[in-house]
C-alpha cells in the first residue's frame, strides 16, 4: 500500500483541510503482507473518525492499511473536527464538504473509482452516523455504509444534550424530520426507486449508544431496508473497532475481480 499525508485547501471550509489516503499497491518483494489491485481505477472506502478524533486515528489506533491491503482497495480518512458531517450553523460547512467537495478533489489527486458500485462509507461513533447519512442521503452514490457504534439517533442525543449540538445545528428542535435526522433518511430511502445501499450496523451491548442503535435498527428492519446487524459484548473503544472494521471489509459488496 502507498500511504498519502494529503494537505489541501477547502472552498467549502474555506481553511486548508487534511486527510490520509492509502492507496493498493502490488509489491512483489514485500515480506508480510498480501496485496492486490482491481485495475487502473480503486475502489474506494471513505472512512471516518469520531467526535474526540481526527483523520489520523484510523492509522493510529487499527491495523486498517494491512486489512484494506489484502482486498485491493483506497482507503480516504477525512478530518472534519467536531461537526457530525453537518454544515454548521456556527460553523463550517463540512456537510457540503464531505458529500460534495472531498470526493470530487480526492479523484483528482488519486486514481480513484467513480463508480457507484465501487464506493462505500464507514465511520465509527459521529462518523457512524456520518457514513449512513451518505449513504441514505445520496444512494445513488454509495453502494454500502457500514456504523461501528454510531452515534444515528442525532435528535434525540441533541434534544438530551442541547448545549453539545446547538453551535452544530443552532435551534436542535428542527433536527427530527430534516436531512440530519436519519430516521427521516431512512423513510426516504425506502421509497427510493433505484438500486438502494446495503448497510450495515454494529454495537457493543455495554456502548453508551446502545440504545440508539436498538431504535435505528428496528426502524430499518420496519422499513424493510438491507441491514445487516452484529452486537457483542463491547463498549466504546478501539479495540472492538479494530475487530468490527476487518468485519466490514469482509462485508463490503465488493464486485468480483474480471
Amino acid at each position: 500500500m502507498a500511504f498519502i499525508d494529503c494537505h489541501f485547501f477547502s472552498d467549502s471550509l474555506g481553511v486548508s483541510a487534511s486527510m490520509h489516503v492509502i492507496l493498493p499497491q502490488v509489491a512483489k518483494s514485500q515480506i508480510g503482507l498480501a496485496s492486490s489491485v482491481y485495475g487502473d481505477k480503486h475502489p474506494t472506502l471513505y472512512l471516518l473518525h469520531g467526535l474526540s478524533d481526527d483523520h489520523t486515528i484510523w492509522m493510529r489506533r487499527t491495523s486498517i492499511e494491512r486489512y484494506a491491503s489484502e482486498l485491493g482497495i483506497a482507503v480516504v480518512m477525512p478530518a472534519v473536527n467536531r461537526s457530525f458531517y453537518a454544515d454548521m450553523a456556527s460553523g463550517p460547512n463540512y456537510w457540503t464538504f464531505i458529500s460534495e467537495e472531498l470526493p470530487a478533489l480526492a479523484r483528482s489527486f488519486f486514481p480513484l473509482a467513480e463508480e457507484r458500485e465501487l464506493n462505500y462509507a464507514a465511520g465509527l461513533s459521529m462518523g457512524g452516523y456520518g457514513a449512513m447519512k451518505l449513504a441514505l442521503t445520496h444512494p445513488d452514490r454509495f453502494a454500502a455504509a457500514a456504523s461501528l457504534s454510531g452515534a444515528l439517533d442525532i435528535s434525540g442525543r441533541a434534544i438530551s444534550f442541547p448545549d453539545d449540538f446547538k453551535l452544530i445545528y443552532g435551534d436542535v428542535t428542527k433536527i427530527k424530520g430534516s436531512g440530519d435526522d436519519l430516521f427521516h433518511l431512512a423513510d426516504q430511502l425506502s421509497v427510493y426507486q433505484g438500486v438502494k445501499p446495503e448497510l450495515y450496523q454494529c454495537c457493543g451491548t455495554e456502548d453508551f449508544l446502545y440504545e440508539d442503535n436498538i431504535r435505528f435498527r428496528d426502524y430499518c428492519r420496519d422499513l424493510k431496508l438491507n441491514l445487516t446487524y452484529e452486537e457483542e459484548p463491547g463498549t466504546h473503544e478501539w479495540g472492538y473497532w479494530d475487530r468490527k472494521i476487518q468485519n466490514v471489509l469482509n462485508w463490503l459488496p465488493l464486485p468480483a475481480r474480471s
